[in-house]
């Protein structure tokens, strides 16, 4: 995978989690935990990519 289709999935993730943190009225609670669950899951995602996480590593160009 690209880098630049990585750093564009990051880009696309942040400003859908902005605009849903700006404008869906949520409990701060539920914000949180949506904020949380995001990033543990493009933490994992990112890991996977660059070969940390799984056994095998894919090619970043």
């Amino acid at each position: 995978m690209p880098l630049l289709n990585i750093i564009i999935t990051l880009v696309i993730v942040g400003v859908a989690l902005w605009a849903i943190n700006s404008y869906i009225p949520m409990a701060a609670s539920v914000k949180k935990i949506l904020n949380i669950v995001v990033v543990v899951i493009l933490c994992i995602w990112l890991l996977q990519v660059f070969g940390i996480l799984s056994g095998n590593s894919m090619r970043i160009n």
